[in-house]
């Protein structure tokens, strides 16, 4: 073999070493590469999950909060004359007493008959709002309904019957506003 076989056979050699680095490193980087993309493809449908669930929950917090304006906004309108009814009660309070009055004077039966008219249109007024009179006499005593002031012994009707009612007491729709003050039997 000559020398110049023996150039040839070793750049061969050379030659097929550095093909097989070369298919060897390219198959390692392809290798690297697919886990890479494997890896940012579960990374990103990670972070995609993530986001859709973050939306679910943005979305559902909306929607409730969309429910619980429009209920606020409901009951605005629903009790906002409770404040001005509130108000107004004394003044009832005011015309009862006067109402009770009694004479035989002919001036203050027409002066109290007036009142009676004037009382009566205020009350239509507050129930075309919505007010209502809580009836307590005869009904079972309901602290949500009534403010208990006495306590009387009376054999005529069940314990913890209203007996006598003091104040009267009014609701606002299904709303109480002022407690009818009332006497509940022992």
């Amino acid at each position: 073999m000559t020398e110049q076989e023996k150039e040839i056979l070793e750049e061969e050699v050379n030659t097929e070493e550095t093909v097989e680095n070369t298919v060897e490193d390219a198959a390692e980087e392809s290798a690297e590469a697919e886990a890479a993309e494997a890896l940012d493809a579960n990374v990103l449908q990670a972070q995609l999950d993530e986001l859709n669930q973050r939306f679910l929950r943005t979305a559902a917090d909306f929607e409730n909060y969309k429910r619980r304006t429009a209920l606020e906004k409901d009951d605005l309108l629903k009790y906002s004359n409770a404040k001005i009814i509130g108000e107004i009660l004394p003044v009832l309070d005011n015309f009862q007493l006067a109402l009770k009055t009694t004479s035989d004077n002919k001036e203050v039966q027409n002066v109290v008959k007036g009142v009676d008219m004037i009382y009566r249109q205020l009350l239509q007024v507050l129930e075309a709002a919505g007010m209502t009179k809580i009836e307590a006499v005869g009904h079972a005593f309901d602290p949500n309904l009534h403010e208990a002031i006495m306590q009387v012994d009376d054999d005529s009707v069940p314990e913890d019957t209203v007996v006598e009612e003091l104040r009267a007491g009014y609701m606002l729709k299904e709303r109480v506003i002022r407690p009818s003050m009332v006497k509940v039997s022992r």
